[in-house]
């Protein structure tokens, strides 16, 4: 084999093993297809600091609910009101991820809902508000990005009461 193919062979080996690692669990997405909103970082003192799992921010649909990578927050109509349980599972958890968390409440800034945890067939806690669990929906490509907005009739952006958004998004210039 030429070096120069070798290089390549390499340098695609190193970023498929880059790929991998990020899909594990200490890179955002469990082996269930879930994503972590703990978010943690450090301050200029050099002290440890805690984004908080939920807060508001503006989009196209007005002020909702989001992580704290500042992707839309869903609820999903076929869940039960504080029933303890996720509908979405299998596939739909991959196209839906749950907002998840490891604290035993999460920290929420802007939200005035009441907030909690559920527990998922994989151990880990979903954040709920008003008793529904959460998710966001991986066709969002970043920060007040809201695609999943009405997706089948039955995925909703969430206000920060927790009430369903089920207005279409505003689109600038229409």
């Amino acid at each position: 084999m030429n070096a120069s193919r070798t290089a390549g062979l390499l340098a695609a080996l190193s970023l498929t093993g880059f790929g991998l690692a990020a899909c594990g669990p200490g890179g955002g997405y469990g082996s269930a297809g879930t994503t972590s909103s703990s978010a943690a970082g450090s301050s200029s003192s050099g002290v440890a600091t805690t984004a908080a799992a939920l807060k508001t921010a503006g989009t196209s649909l007005g002020t909702v609910v989001v992580d704290s990578a500042g992707k839309t927050v869903y609820a999903f109509d076929k869940d039960t009101k504080n029933s303890g349980t996720s509908a979405c599972t299998a596939a739909c958890a991959g196209l839906w991820p749950a907002v998840t968390t490891t604290a035993a409440s999460p920290t929420v800034t802007g939200v005035t809902g009441t907030i909690g945890t559920i527990t998922r067939s994989d151990g880990t806690k979903q954040v709920t508000l008003d008793g529904r669990p959460l998710y966001t929906y991986s066709g969002d490509t970043g920060a007040g990005t809201v695609t999943g907005q009405g997706v089948k009739g039955i995925w909703w952006a969430v206000s920060p009461s927790g009430a369903e958004v089920t207005a279409a998004p505003t689109v600038a210039g229409y």
